[in-house]
């Protein structure tokens, strides 16, 4: 009997092989891209039947929002002076950039309950291009990354931010926005292959959040303290912050610092390095897990 074919291609050799192609007459490219998109509706249609886990997913960034933009806002003062409103205005971009952030604690908490369910294994099992488990990830990430930032924008719009940089500067800012959630799905694909359990997934929101706090996302770097100000100026989520903000044409609160003046090359830089740091661990550990 031969072997169960899915996608045009069937399994040859151990799991975790890897597929190998039949007479169909398409190669493994092909086949990868269209395993990949069979993870990700998969992955959506699960997201989908699950309304209380996407309440608190899209929910919480525009509770983030309102509690920050007013709650907190009166209060704060953005770079060079002005009111609450100005406050908001330097606020949004940190707040998309937050989200973004954060989003890799979800990334890992959804890997590591698939790996304790045993769904990796029975994917890795499946003759199915090996990729796809990964790819599918990191697609389906993306789309929800997606979905947040057009909640989060319509909050903002309703709040009274707007976007002064035009159009392409507006959709270059998005862009940046979800190029650092790209390498940051890299980091969560590693955690939740490497933590024990979906409790200790839970346990990254103690590393998450000084993360964004030492940052530019809610004050400028300049008014901390000399050293503190240094580290929240080079963490990379500020780079993303300040450049969304040069882009969306909100206050920047520049220091005339390098790694301030030079923002919009940075927020470019540092998600090339995160995928560089977190990509080549990510596959390894993938690939060990049936070993």
């Amino acid at each position: 009997m031969s072997a169960p074919v899915l996608g045009g291609i069937e399994e040859a050799g151990p799991v975790g092989a890897g597929p190998v192609e039949t007479g169909s007459g398409h190669g493994r490219a092909y086949w990868a891209v269209v395993d990949c998109w069979n993870v990700v509706r998969r992955s959506l249609t699960h997201y989908g039947r699950k309304p209380v886990y996407i309440a608190w997913q899209l929910g919480f960034p525009i509770v983030s929002v309102l509690l920050y933009g007013y709650v907190f806002g009166g209060a704060m003062r953005p770079p060079g002076g002005g009111g609450a409103a100005d406050y908001r205005d330097y606020l949004m971009p940190g707040m998309f950039v937050m989200t973004m952030a954060f989003g890799f604690m979800n990334t890992a908490t959804t890997v590591v309950t698939d790996v304790r369910k045993g769904v990796i294994d029975r994917f890795r099992s499946m003759p199915m291009a090996p990729s796809a488990v990964v790819t599918g990830r990191g697609v389906t990430d993306l789309i929800i990354a997606c979905a947040e930032l057009a909640i989060l924008a319509a909050t903002a719009f309703a709040m009274g931010w707007r976007a002064d940089g035009g159009v392409a500067a507006t959709l270059g800012a998005f862009a940046l926005l979800l190029l650092l959630r790209f390498s940051l799905i890299w980091a969560g694909i590693w955690l939740g292959l490497l933590l024990p359990d979906p409790d200790a997934a839970g346990s990254l929101f103690a590393v998450a959040f000084p993360l964004t706090m030492i940052s530019s996302v809610f004050v400028a770097p300049a008014s901390m303290p000399g050293w503190l100000g240094t580290i929240a100026a080079w963490n990379p989520i500020s780079s993303t912050a300040s450049a969304a903000r040069e882009l969306f044409g909100n206050p920047v609160g520049g220091d005339g610092s390098w790694i301030q003046e030079n923002a919009l090359l940075m927020a470019a830089v540092w998600p090339v390095l995160l995928t560089v740091l977190f990509l080549p661990p990510a596959v390894r550990r993938f690939q060990r897990l049936s070993r």
